[in-house]
């Protein structure tokens, strides 16, 4: 039998979950499937490279400053630029709040909803009835938690505003530096709404993770994938190259910790609708769509590194970093991202001390002389690995190449007919009730794809045998 999950909504369009499953109910086979054709790189083609910085960050409205941050590093690596001190300090401060508010929204706002059951009333009242194992006043004192996330989640837009001008699509993150010089007023608002920040993440956020843990203490053991994971790094420390940072860059491949290297990057294509060289390096690469192309499922590329499937995300940078290796499942990665929130916070502590007001913060010889080069910027979105690669020739792109978290953990198979991170996490899951499958959507969700509204469950011949809502109210 066949299950699909279409639409599963997530931050570059919308994905579809398709699995079979035998008389048993567990889970044989996965596809997932990415719906929506993105095109950004097409879009770029022909622009002035500093037009980057901007049209990237529409990729995503949850994570844009992580895609800014890696459009200005591919070009800065172009011409061999490295920000200064204070440029770092402010990069810093404004991805770290966007870290924070993701992660809060992820949890509070688009996972949660799997666990408990909301109040009895519109935009809550439909929602999963199956495996629900919290009792009501548990359930009631947690939903009070998801209100107070949200006004948590605005204090965080707003340290981000602070010094990135207005959040999503912050403006003041440019090659050559940063182009808002804070005022001693600002600091202290930053330090204000991160002191209230701080005190829910090290209380409210944590706790509610720990809780969850305890009462699903099955999922440790569900939806674990290849335990393959890659990282390229994030949070410059005192200026330095790329090995000083606060989540250094790395992959844990089959056993062994080892290091990256960006440009051995490849995308493979057999799956997916777009015609070409079935797999190419990342200046190679082209993104010219085919929409009828045989045996295709995706309109995500399969990126891989050395020919090896990797997971990106919290969970990947604590191995790497040894913050975190007690296991690889849906339980795990929620307990990585909530230490991750931890540490991005008390690390945010001491930025915002080490500020100056005024300064020097931005260099304007970076702002003309784009004529030949190419340059890959690479960090950490809060979902993962994130990669920007750039050519240009005569002040105009020629090509530009984006690489994302979700494509390392939502691709489809590549050219070897190795599956996807998600795709493999599905495998072997027994699901308890053929009609609410809720153990599949828990799995999706703990890969951070953002969410889902409206999830059928069909037959093989397409006819609906069940419809649920996906309750994701406060978006």
């Amino acid at each position: 039998m066949k299950i699909k999950l279409d639409p599963v909504t997530r931050l570059e369009g919308h994905m579809k979950i398709e699995v079979e499953v035998d008389s048993n109910k567990k889970v044989t086979a996965a596809k997932s499937t990415g719906n929506m054709f993105r095109g950004f790189e097409n879009i770029l083609k022909g622009r002035d490279p500093r037009d980057a910085v901007h049209l990237t960050q529409r990729i995503c409205g949850l994570c844009p400053v992580s895609h800014g941050i890696a459009s200005v590093k591919a070009l800065e690596a172009s011409r061999n630029f490295k920000p200064t001190g204070q440029a770092r300090l402010l990069r810093n401060l404004i991805q770290g709040g966007n870290y924070i508010a993701d992660h809060i929204l992820h949890f509070y706002h688009l996972t949660l909803l799997d666990y408990i059951q909301g109040p009895n009333r519109s935009p809550w009242k439909t929602s999963y009835d199956t495996d629900m194992r919290f009792s009501q006043s548990a359930s009631e004192e947690m939903f009070d938690h998801y209100l107070k996330a949200l006004e948590i989640r605005r204090k965080a837009h707003e340290m981000v505003s602070l010094f990135g001008g207005k959040i999503p699509h912050v403006m003041s993150i440019m090659p050559g530096g940063v182009t808002k010089s804070p005022t001693a007023s600002e600091i202290s608002d930053y330090k204000r709404l991160l002191g209230e920040v701080r005190s829910f993440v090290d209380g409210q956020y944590h706790e509610d993770v720990q809780k969850l843990a305890s009462v699903y203490k099955d999922y440790f053991q569900i939806g674990e994938g290849y335990r393959n994971f890659i990282s390229f790094g994030v949070f410059e420390l005192e200026g330095s190259s790329s090995p000083n940072l606060l989540y250094r860059s790395g992959r844990y491949t089959d056993g062994q910790y080892m290091s990256v290297e960006p440009r051995r990057i490849t995308e493979d294509i057999k799956y997916t609708w777009y015609e070409g060289k079935e797999r190419s390096e990342l200046r190679d690469d082209n993104t010219s769509p085919s929409l009828n192309k045989a045996n295709a499922y995706s309109w995500i590329k399969a990126p891989r590194y050395l020919d090896i499937p990797h997971e990106a995300g919290p969970l990947a940078r604590a191995w790497i970093n040894g913050d975190y290796r007690k296991g690889v499942s849906v339980m795990d990665r929620h307990v990585a991202r909530m230490l991750e929130t931890k540490k991005v916070a008390n690390a945010l502590s001491l930025w915002i001390n080490e500020l100056n007001a005024g300064g020097q913060e931005y260099d304007s010889a970076l702002h003309a002389g784009y004529s030949t080069g190419e340059g890959i910027g690479v960090t950490e979105a809060p979902r993962g690995a994130l990669v920007h690669y750039v050519r240009y020739k005569s002040q105009r792109i020629e090509n530009y190449q984006v690489v994302t978290p979700t494509c390392w953990n939502v691709s489809p198979k590549d050219n070897n007919d190795r599956m996807g991170p998600l795709e493999k996490a599905l495998i072997g899951v027994q699901i308890q009730d053929i009609n609410n499958p809720i153990e599949l959507m828990r799995i999706i969700h703990s890969y951070d794809p953002c969410t889902a509204c409206a999830v059928h469950i069909m037959t093989p011949e397409g006819k609906i045998e069940n419809k649920f809502i996906v309750s994701t109210p406060g978006l």
